[in-house]
């Protein structure tokens, strides 16, 4: 275990990390759009879901991949412009993976100058054990990672568990649950812990992957790749992600109607019982724009023509972030 805390200095990545080729100006621009974008969309998802308090001690999850840097990033930008207080503390959990190259995180966070904790737990050998060779790895690496996770966020004081599951994530996991598990759920952008002691959090709830991956590539952020399951190309994931990613590319736009969707739920018009109360569901001769219009035809705008960019989306929800 490596428990490390610097003097508070977010301000950039070291210089060691942004080491690169010069850019030209109009990449400049582009970057800038780009840092400006997921800035705002992360405050957002934070001011919509109510994520951050102020004098909240957040727990940012690093694995080493571009997804948690870009959130721990864009977090430490947010802090100097929140009106409201409140402390960034990074985690990683070193699993033990063969090769893992442990010395990348700590040098990293240390340049941060920001606190932060490398808990060393030799989950690797429980997995490779436990599950048999050709089997999906995932479930048990999660369970054993995330119980991990909430010791050493009650042992810091953590108020928040930051994870760093972006938009793309939460659509796919509602088609897992869909086609494997059927049901209609996804990543929730807040959520209280199964054990009931600690709020977990999704600041990248509204952010693109491919802007992730363009962050990441600009911010050359040290990526450190996932050995353990990085070779399971038969994952009911990246099924349902090859599924989408078609989709996209033959309907531009879906996936924005998609996740728009999970936003706009009717509970009148699916078949939960347990959401919504049918038993009570009489005639009553009052006209209502709920009522069911099943002999209507339908008529569904062109998805490309409705679906906004994200420099369009509204900026109202950010203003405590400017």
């Amino acid at each position: 275990m490596t428990d490390h805390i610097e003097a508070a200095n977010p301000v950039s990545t070291p210089a060691s990390a942004l080491a690169s080729a010069p850019i030209s100006a109009r990449q400049q621009v582009e970057n800038n759009k780009l840092a400006k974008r997921l800035r705002r969309q992360v405050g957002e998802a934070i001011a919509d879901f109510n994520m951050i308090e102020a004098n909240d001690r957040v727990m940012v999850c690093l694995s080493g991949g571009k997804d948690s840097y870009g959130m721990l990033d864009v977090l430490l930008n947010l802090q100097q412009k929140s009106p409201v207080p409140f402390e960034v503390f990074a985690f990683n959990l070193d699993q033990k993976h063969p090769g893992y190259p442990e010395h990348i995180l700590p040098e990293y966070l240390k340049g941060l100058g920001i606190p932060f904790r490398i808990e060393e737990q030799d989950t690797y050998s429980t997995v490779k054990r436990v599950i048999p060779e050709g089997k999906t790895m995932c479930s048990l690496c999660s369970r054993l990672r995330r119980g991990v996770i909430y010791r050493v966020a009650s042992e810091i004081g953590a108020t928040k568990i930051a994870l760093g599951h972006h938009r793309d994530d939460i659509i796919n996991t509602l088609f897992l649950n869909m086609f494997f598990g059927g049901k209609l759920k996804t990543m929730p952008p807040k959520l209280v812990s199964d054990d009931g002691k600690h709020l977990v959090i999704r600041p990248l709830a509204y952010v693109e992957e491919r802007d992730l991956e363009a962050y990441a590539e600009w911010k050359q952020f040290p990526i450190i790749p996932c050995d353990l399951c990085g070779s399971q190309d038969n994952l009911q994931r990246q099924q349902v992600k090859l599924i989408l990613r078609e989709w996209q590319r033959k309907f531009p736009g879906r996936i924005e109607n998609i996740f728009r969707s999970m936003q706009n739920v009717a509970p009148s018009h699916l078949l939960d019982r347990g959401l919504y109360d049918f038993n009570k569901v009489h005639r009553d001769g009052v006209a209502s724009e709920d009522g069911d219009k099943v002999f209507d035809p339908e008529s569904f705008a062109d998805a490309a023509s409705v679906a906004p960019s994200a420099d369009d989306l509204p900026q109202a929800q950010v203003i405590r972030f400017k």
